[in-house]
């Protein structure tokens, strides 16, 4: 096993990461600015207003996007696990 072939396996897993949490981290920043701007617009300081609406949407995000995001990691599993024999014999 080449070091080459152990950074390309590294980077693709850190590429999924990515792309897996990028719904999620994106509906996160997303409520968390709207909800920002409607407390500095009406001056309401309560934690709980940042906190819920963030989680409910998260949630809401995760429920829609699971099945793309399940896929996506089962389809590297795959890709990762049928190439180890190929990665163990350099070839």
């Amino acid at each position: 096993m080449s070091p080459e072939s152990v950074i390309t396996v590294g980077r693709q897993a850190l590429e999924l990461m990515l792309v897996v949490s990028a719904p999620l981290l994106l509906v996160a920043l997303l409520v968390g600015l709207v909800v920002g701007f409607f407390q500095a617009i009406t001056q309401l300081n309560e934690q709980t207003l940042s906190f819920l609406p963030k989680l409910v949407a998260v949630a809401l995000t995760l429920i829609v996007a699971s099945p793309w995001m399940v896929t996506m990691l089962v389809d590297y599993l795959q890709r990762t696990l049928n190439g180890i024999p190929a990665l163990v014999i350099g070839g």
